[in-house]
């Protein structure tokens, strides 16, 4: 009976697990890229672990700017659109990913969306957002959008991050 139920709750859970970081073919490249909602886990695929893993390692936070940031950020939920195909997504979002644990910010505020090239996830998920390009960082408090940051910062992440989550 005790064998039965562990059977039981381990297919639940791969079943759960398949609604997130779904990966696909890209038919440019032929080569695997995730689409539709996603966890940061899913960067530790052979396809993606490294470029993320390089880009994170490598990137050096402005540690000043994120003292200012501190406690700025409780309120904030964070929703990340991005490709795996995108040269733009795979130098910022690893990069957003290692402010935001320096921060120790709640990765469960995060919603992390993959595209394709045409902007689409798997459904509608990222239909309703306006993604022109990527990776678009949204900031919301309270539900409410206070900002984005668009294909590139402005200045650097942190300094993007602070303008927008300071209004």
């Amino acid at each position: 009976m005790k064998g039965l139920i562990l059977i039981i709750l381990l297919s639940v859970s791969a079943i759960n697990a398949q609604q997130f970081n779904n990966s696909t073919i890209d038919t440019v490249k032929n080569k695997k890229m995730l689409i539709g909602f996603c966890t940061r886990e899913a960067f530790q695929d052979t396809a993606f672990k490294d470029w993320f893993d390089e880009q994170y390692k490598n990137y050096q936070p402005d540690y000043e700017v994120l003292d200012k940031l501190e406690g700025k950020l409780d309120d904030i939920s964070i929703t990340i659109v991005m490709g795996t195909w995108c040269s733009d997504s795979r130098e910022q979002v690893p990069s957003f990913y290692k402010i935001l644990e320096e921060l120790n910010f709640d990765t469960n505020k995060i919603t992390l969306i993959c595209v394709d090239r045409k902007k689409k996830g798997l459904s509608d998920e990222a239909d309703r957002l306006n993604i022109e390009l990527v990776p678009t960082i949204i900031f919301y408090r309270n539900n409410e959008e206070i900002g984005r940051i668009i294909e590139t910062p402005a200045e650097t992440l942190e300094k993007d991050m602070l303008e927008i989550v300071s209004k």
